[in-house]
């Protein structure tokens, strides 16, 4: 065993001033006779020291821990001798230096599992909205098929009624509807021209009753082909209380009576 060894588990201690004078001066005394592996053991020991500082996070510490630190620091200023040195009178007991290591050590790890934490909840708020979205798609495409599937119902019962929808404009494409007495009504149009600003089509049904004002059905426009089909479940009378069937141009949603001339109208025989 070389003459340093016996001394090198005691130069972390002395480097932070925690020795006891017996032991202190035994270690002064070796680094006096010239031992370079200590000397240079000693001055590593006090580098890590210095570097204790710089780990430590930007939030200050609590009002709490100051407190005690401050407690700490005056309790042991009494028990330090005059005579001893500037560099030994400045320390601070070695398992201080360890309680705000490991105090570093905890606010550094608590940083990194909030922000881990942070992350984990960000990504499941993103799967849950792209979840949300595409179910989303799924129950509209399911009620358009069903729509369509209703659609087609009527349209091929041979309980429904056929209704033709002339338009009063010779230039304008006509319209067809079909009514079944349970299923309700369809109407469609191919080569309808382009509606204008904020403006619908509006689907009325033009009671027998005399004096009795058109009922609103659906209000539904065509696509950029001039393509449309609009249905109406539950139309409020029977096919034997109605007269005929009509189509106006309306502000968009709609209207409750009818604000021009019927473009297209279609009698039931």
């Amino acid at each position: 065993m070389n003459s340093h060894d016996q001394y090198r588990e005691q130069i972390e201690a002395y480097a932070i001033g925690s020795l006891d004078d017996p032991d202190r001066a035994l270690i002064e005394a070796h680094l006096a006779s010239g031992c370079a592996d200590c000397a240079k053991a000693l001055e590593e020991a006090r580098w890590l020291v210095s570097q204790l500082a710089y780990l430590a996070p930007d939030a200050a510490p609590s009002d709490m821990l100051k407190g005690r630190l401050l407690r700490t620091v005056r309790a042991e200023a009494p028990a330090v001798p005059e005579r001893q040195s500037p560099v030994r009178a400045a320390t601070v007991p070695w398992w201080l230096w360890a309680g705000v290591a490991a105090l570093l050590l905890f606010s550094v790890y608590s940083a990194w599992n909030e922000q881990r934490l942070r992350s984990a909840v960000a990504d499941l708020q993103q799967q849950a909205e792209t979840q949300r979205a595409e179910r989303q798609k799924l129950e509209q495409a399911l009620v358009a098929a069903k729509l369509q599937a209703h659609e087609a119902m009527i349209w091929s019962d041979p309980k429904s009624v056929k209704i033709m929808l002339p338009a009063k404009d010779p230039k304008m494409p006509q319209l067809e509807a079909m009514w079944h007495p349970e299923m309700g009504i369809c109407v469609r149009g191919w080569k309808v021209p382009t509606l204008g600003d904020k403006r619908v089509l509006q689907l009325w049904l033009i009671p027998k009753k005399a004096g009795s004002k058109p009922m609103p059905l659906v209000t539904f426009w065509p696509d950029a082909s001039g393509t449309f089909s609009a249905m109406v479940e539950n139309p409020p009378d029977a096919m034997s209380e109605t007269q005929a069937l009509a189509v106006t141009e309306e502000p968009i949603g709609g209207s409750e009576q009818p604000t021009g001339a019927p473009m297209w109208v279609g009698g039931l025989s």
